[in-house]
This record gives C-alpha cells, structure tokens and sequence, in this order.
C-alpha cells in the first residue's frame, strides 16, 4: 500500500487584516519556518487555508510565497505544494530571516555567532587598513576617535561615533566583501534591543580605550597589533553587554 499524501499544519488562530498585509504574512510565515512550528520538508498551509488565515487575498499569499522562495526557505514542488527547505538552504542574511532568528533566539546564540563573524572579519580589516593608511586616512580616524572620547557622556551621539570609527577603519581597508557582510550583521544586530544588552559604567570609556589602541596600530602600520586589538575589542565590547535584558542605551559597538 502507497504511504498517504502528507498532509500540510495549520497556522492556529487566524490573523486580523491590516494594511501591511504582505509584510505581516512573509514575517509570520518566516517565523513559523524558524521556530520550529514547520520543519524541513513538510508542507506549508494550502493557498486557500493561508488566504483565510490571514485573511488576505490569493495575490497577498503568491507574492508572499514569493518572498520567501527568495530567502531559500521554501520550494514550490509542483504537485505537492509549497515544501519548507533545510536550514543550510536559507539566506541567512536577509533581514527579516536574520531579525527573527535572533528575535527568537532566547539563549542569544545567534548575537554571539554575529560578534564572533564581526571580531574575524573587522580584525582582518584593520589589518588591511594598517598597511593601506595614509595621512589623510590617519588624520580622519584620530577625528573620529575625537569625536567619539567628545561623547562619552551623551550615549545616542557615542554610538553614532562609535559606528563612525568602524566605517572608517573598513573603507581605509577597502574590503568590499567584508565590509558589506560586517555592516549587514551589524545593522541586522542593532535592530534588537538584546543586542545592547546592559553594560556596566566602564563600558564606554572601555570603548574609548580599546578603539585607542587599534588607532595607534594603524597609524603605526601594524597589521598583527592592528588585527588583535580589534578582534578583542569586538569579542570584549559583546561580552560587556551580553545579559538577555531589554535596553535602550547604546554603548559600544
């Protein structure tokens, strides 16, 4: 006898209607796929099912399914339906993938994968741009450190100088590739409010020290010094702030 066709999980409790109805439907859908509530090779809801449960048209759902093909979360098998794919398949860059994993994530996994891909990257960055510096690189990075010393006390202005230094050391550094995927992670990162954690009164003149040092490397043109300081500052500047609390201040890279 033939196995019986699998029959594809239902959503709960239907969706009230808003105006972000294709925005509400892929963030959802992406949410189900990665807590788990939907596993690798089983079946989405039918169009039919998912148009009442949102309560959306059958345009809202195709284009949402769309979506979420484009992420590499699911398949669409001709015959079968719409098949959820193995996690290794995802984009796990794309924002609303990365945002819900880590919004999802209550042991804080991913941000430490985050800091730690941040650290080998940004290090390997400061390395470039220690042996690429010139004068004028040198002179806009001690203006940055500058500026960012000239805000320790005002914490919204501190992390804009604090984004501000880093940038400068990746375009010194000239690394396209890393530098976009380092500025994806991070922005990705930053859209959680765990990512700023609670860092203790040292953590911003910490900052100020350790951003110190990778200066004097660069300007030094010491590629090793260079990338050793910046992987501890990155690791360091995490682990100050990692406890799974909800904060508003934003100290420190």
């Amino acid at each position: 006898m033939s196995p019986l066709p699998q029959q594809p999980k239902t959503l709960g409790a239907p969706r009230t209607p808003t105006a972000r109805f294709g925005t509400i439907v892929v963030h959802d859908l992406v949410t189900a796929i990665v807590v788990g509530d939907f596993q690798a090779g089983e079946l989405l809801p039918s169009e039919t099912e998912l148009c009442d449960h949102f309560g959306v048209s059958r345009t809202v759902i195709r284009e949402s399914i769309k979506r979420l093909e484009e992420k590499g979360m699911v398949s669409v098998a001709q015959g079968r339906g719409t098949v959820v794919n193995e996690q290794h398949d995802w984009n796990i860059l794309d924002r609303v993938v990365l945002t819900v994993m880590i919004e999802n994530d209550a042991e804080l996994g991913i941000l430490d994968e985050i800091a730690t891909v941040r650290a080998e990257l940004e290090s390997g960055m400061a390395s470039r741009a220690a042996t690429r510096r010139d004068d004028d690189a040198i002179s806009a990075l001690g203006a940055a450190h500058a500026k960012l010393e000239a805000t320790i006390d005002d914490a919204e202005a501190f992390a804009a100088s604090d984004v501000e230094f880093h940038s400068l050391v990746m375009e010194i550094a000239g690394d396209r590739l890393s530098q976009g995927i380092a500025r994806t992670l991070t922005s990705r990162a930053r859209d959680n409010a765990r990512f700023y954690g609670a860092p203790g009164p040292e953590a911003m003149p910490d900052t100020v020290e350790e951003h110190k040092r990778v200066l004097d490397a660069i300007t030094a043109g010491d590629s090793d010094t260079a990338a050793r300081e910046m992987k501890e500052h990155i690791t360091r500047a995490w682990e100050r702030r990692r406890i799974p609390a909800e904060s508003s201040h934003r100290t420190g890279s």
